[in-house]
Formats: C-alpha cells, sequence, structure tokens
C-alpha cells in the first residue's frame, strides 16, 4: 500500500489552508543543496535555501530586478565611488536554535565577520569546513578590489576599495554575500565545533533551518521575530525529486504544493490541467558548454570552433527546449541591456567543422568526455538528452565524446577544479559582472571557480574591470560589447540557450512570483483556505 507523503510528514498538509491551523507548504526541489553556506557554493540549488534563511545588505525585489534595502537601509558614495558607507537596520533579531541562543541583534560585527571569513586568510574561520575556496567573492573581484570592511558606529559600516565598482550594490545582493552571525561563530569556536557555522545555520531571514537530510529534503520553519513580519507559512519543506515526471506526480497527488522547471514536453498538458497553474518568466540565464583550454586539444581554437559548427543548436533547442529558449550566441542574456544583438550564431556546418579539425592535425577526428549534469537546471531542462544530441553531431565529424556525469555536488566540484575537458553548465544571475567575471575572467579561471574553460584573456579582463569602475551605462554597455566580440572571436564555449523558465503551482499557492534571476523566494507566499 502506497503511504500518502503527507501523513509522512504528520499530516501537516492536510491541515494547510485550515484556519487557525499550520501552513506547511512542501516545494518538489530538482537538487539538493551542494552547502547550507552560500559563500562556498554558485549552485543555484544552495542559492535556494540561503534565499529562505539568510539576508544580505542589499536585495533583489522579490518577482523584478529592482534593487531595495535589506539589513541595511541605506547607502552613500565617497571617495570617488571607492568608499560606500552603510546604515544597517536596527532590531533585527537572528534565529534561535537546539545550539544557540543569541544574546544581541544583528550589527555591525556581523558584517565584518561575514566577509572578514573570506577575505583574511588567517581568520580562525577561513579554512572551516575543509578549505573552501569562496568562489563567488573571487569572482566578483572583491578578494582584489576590497580593502576593508570597517566598523564606523554599531549600525553604520564603511567599505573601502582600490578602485569603484559600478557592481558593488548587485554583488552585495548575491546570496553568497549572507550575513552570518559573529556571536554564533564565536559560541561554536569555543565549543570546538565551528563547522556547526555552515552545517547548522541561522541567519535572519523568514524561516529558519529545522533540519537537513542530505540528498532528501530541507525542513525550515516561520522566523516569528521576523522583522518584517512572519510570513504566512508556517512551515517551509523542500523535497528533492531529480525527474520532473515525479516532480508533476507529486504536484498532481498533491504532495507538493510548487515545483520548478517541468518538462518542456509536459508544458501543454500541464497548461491543461484544472489543479496546476504555470508561471513563467524569461530568465537572465545561459547554459553552455565549456571547452577546457588548458586540455588538448581544446587549446586549439579550430577545434572550438570545430565543435560550435559540429552541433545542430537549432534541433536541440526544437527538441529539447521545445520553443522555451532562445540559441545563445554570447554569456549575456538576449533582452539584457548589454547584450550585443550584432553578434551573429555560428551556423551548424559539419563539413567546415571537418576541415578545421584537419586543418588542426586531427583529419580522422580525438576522442574526448563530454560531461553531462545528473539534474535540470533552468538553462537546461534534459541535461543527459541535449548530451545525446550533441554526442551524435561531434561524432558525425570524428570527435568521439564520452558522456561523464556524477552526483550534482561532486560534479559541481570536479568540474569547477578542471576535471573536465567538455562540460555542460549555466548560469542565472540579475547583474551582467557576474555573466563575464564568475564565467570568463582571470581570477574565476583559477581552481574551484566558475571559468570553466580555464581562459585567461588579459584584454578580456581589462573590459571586465573597465566596466566595474564606471557607473555610466553607456560606457559600461561599450566595454561589454567589446568583451563579447572577444568571446566570440575564442568561442571558448558552445554557448546553448537563453531559457524561460517555469514553475508549475497547485490552486491553492497564492502571491507566488517567479524571478527573472531565477531565485525562490517563499516570503509572502500562502494557501488559500479551502
Amino acid at each position: 500500500m502506497r503511504v500518502p507523503f503527507w501523513l509522512l510528514l504528520g499530516g501537516v498538509l492536510a491541515l494547510a489552508g485550515v484556519p487557525g491551523q499550520a501552513q506547511t507548504l512542501v516545494h518538489c526541489a530538482e537538487a539538493a543543496p551542494d552547502s547550507l553556506n552560500p559563500q562556498y557554493s554558485t549552485s543555484g540549488n544552495s542559492y535556494d535555501i540561503a534565499q529562505q534563511l539568510y539576508e544580505k545588505l542589499v536585495n533583489v525585489q522579490r518577482g523584478s530586478l529592482e534593487l531595495e534595502p535589506q539589513l541595511a537601509t541605506g547607502w552613500e558614495l565617497a571617495d570617488e565611488g571607492r568608499t560606500v558607507i552603510f546604515t544597517l537596520r536596527q532590531g533585527v533579531k537572528w534565529h534561535r536554535s537546539k545550539l544557540f541562543t543569541p544574546t544581541r541583534d544583528f550589527n555591525a560585527d556581523d558584517v565584518l565577520f561575514t566577509f572578514a571569513r573570506q577575505m583574511d586568510k588567517n581568520h580562525p574561520y577561513n579554512a572551516v569546513s575543509g578549505g573552501k575556496v569562496y568562489a563567488p567573492f573571487h569572482n566578483l573581484g572583491l578578494s582584489t578590489n576590497l580593502v576593508a570592511v570597517e566598523k564606523l558606529e554599531p549600525y553604520k559600516v564603511r567599505f573601502r576599495l582600490k578602485e569603484p565598482d559600478a557592481g558593488l550594490l548587485r554583488a552585495l545582493t548575491s546570496q553568497a554575500m549572507s550575513m552570518q552571525s559573529a556571536e554564533y561563530a564565536e559560541a561554536m569556536l569555543k565549543a570546538g565545533t565551528p563547522e556547526k557555522v555552515d552545517l547548522e545555520p541561522i541567519g535572519t531571514a523568514p524561516f529558519q533551518l529545522v533540519r537537513h537530510l542530505l540528498d532528501t529534503e530541507v525542513r525550515m520553519r516561520a522566523n516569528k521575530e521576523y522583522w518584517r513580519g512572519a510570513p504566512p507559512l508556517t512551515q517551509l519543506v523542500f523535497v528533492i525529486a531529480p525527474d520532473a515526471t515525479v516532480r508533476y506526480a507529486k504536484l498532481k497527488a498533491g504532495e507538493c504544493h510548487t515545483m520548478t522547471y517541468p518538462n518542456p514536453a509536459d508544458l501543454g498538458r500541464m497548461r491543461q490541467d484544472p489543479i496546476v497553474r504555470i508561471v513563467g518568466v524569461e530568465a537572465m540565464s545561459v547554459g553552455y558548454v565549456a571547452m577546457n583550454m588548458a586540455k588538448k586539444p581544446f587549446d586549439d581554437l579550430r577545434v572550438r570552433m570545430a565543435v560550435n559548427l559540429a552541433v545542430d543548436k537549432k534541433a536541440i533547442l526544437d527538441q529539447a527546449y521545445m520553443g522555451t529558449a532562445k540559441a545563445a550566441t554570447t554569456p549575456i542574456p538576449i533582452g539584457h541591456w548589454a547584450h550585443d544583438d550584432s553578434v551573429q550564431d555560428l551556423p551548424h556546418d559539419p563539413a567546415k567543422a571537418r576541415a578545421l579539425l584537419a586543418e588542426a592535425g586531427l583529419k580522422e577526428g580525438f576522442e574526448t568526455e563530454l560531461w553531462t549534469m545528473p539534474v535540470v537546471r533552468p538553462y537546461n531542462p534534459a541535461p543527459r538528452r541535449i548530451a545525446e544530441m550533441m554526442q551524435a553531431d561531434l561524432a558525425k565529424v570524428g570527435i568521439k565524446a564520452k558522456i561523464v556525469t556524477y552526483e550534482w555536488g561532486e560534479y559541481v566540484r570536479r568540474v569547477r577544479f578542471g576535471e573536465a575537458p567538455m562540460a555542460q553548465y549555466g548560469w542565472s544571475n540579475d547583474e551582467v559582472d557576474r555573466f563575464m567575471s564568475d564565467l570568463l575572467s582571470c581570477e574565476a579561471a583559477k581552481p574551484g571557480n566558475g571559468n570553466l574553460a580555464r581562459w585567461c584573456d588579459p584584454e578580456m579582463d581589462r573590459l571586465i574591470n573597465a566596466a566595474r569602475r564606471t557607473s555610466d551605462q553607456a560606457a559600461r554597455r561599450g566595454y561589454y560589447i567589446q568583451a563579447q566580440a572577444i568571446f566570440r572571436k575564442t568561442m571558448p564555449w558552445l554557448p546553448v540557450a537563453h531559457p524561460h523558465v517555469y514553475v508549475a503551482l497547485r490552486p491553492e499557492v497564492i502571491d507566488f512570483r517567479a524571478s527573472p534571476s531565477t531565485r525562490l523566494d517563499f516570503y509572502g507566499v500562502g494557501l488559500k483556505q479551502p
């Protein structure tokens, strides 16, 4: 006999939406977080959990790309943009946990701790949890441009930069810049268990962690002391269900209220389903295959161009994305103010691909590996199928690509440390600099960071940095146009798609908003009364 999922949750779903009773929303997620400390991660799955648990100085408004103050109430620039002073919000309570009861509110000491553990290699927390690489901190240029974070008053801090950074505020909206409690960290350090700060985190956000079952679920409860008011939901549960068909079945059975990333092939049927509502948005996202230029023969431009010419991208968009994406020509999404519409996509030309391989001394082709994600992502709805289509296209020009995959967390770790010759990956964000600095800068090419192509071009770096240093949007666009031209000439990737992403909801879910950044935000979401 099949046990209904709501019974496994102690009957809480049966009470959802009943007046005076608990409201528990269950979200069917496509993959597990690779860390509960977003400073260590660039994974959207980790960021979706962090969005519920932590807050930043600056945030992106739910369902939009507009900035809003969060733990900072305001900021001012000085010294020609080299100094930013933040006034902090007062009266913000930290979560209470079984390990720790806070004795004070959020203040400047927490801001200093949050950045010091990433900036200072001698900080006692810098190497906690295995000495991870703080990839976002490096990729954003903060490791080279941020001189100091200083406490001016209990609720005022100053960021000092070497050079002005037009993207700083946007950078601080990243979940990787989430505030952590200095008092909790000090207590866990004294107890000899500093890793608890990362494994059993506390934050200031609308929800706080109850438990994390690896690769199974993340359970959270409402933060009743939340400074903006307690959320309508009493509990929020992320259940991990990698298969989109399984997620849809759970949604129909009432075992989940929401699910991310339906199969494109199911969208038509789901739109006709009376118990399903589809919410979609054109995402600031790109899906691609990186070619590792530190591994032969991908150090040869002719080989990289051959790969791009060999793959029938239109067939992939038609048969795998099924009309839910546009062809990617550059890293910056179509429709973004910095996207260069003049960059033309390469044609599907197997004959030219074979000629380029022969010119590179590879007339008989070569063998390689195509690493394939084990989970769907907003930028890739069918990783295995897309990999198989690419494999078949590459074989036609003599490139024998073996498909390789790992569990998601292991996959992310291995590709970021440069093991893969070719790897599916992607990126979603609301700040243009993140598409360039996190994915294509020389800093990001270091082991553990996000430049999977291991491509370091001094001129590309100069343009990325120049765009950061000016607040003139027209000038910034000019730098990014030049950067996209360099990308197009070098082709470190096979750029695939800029997607439209979807979330499926049961009809009782109210006030959910999809975000162009693809992040999930459940504050303000509720369940209708029956």
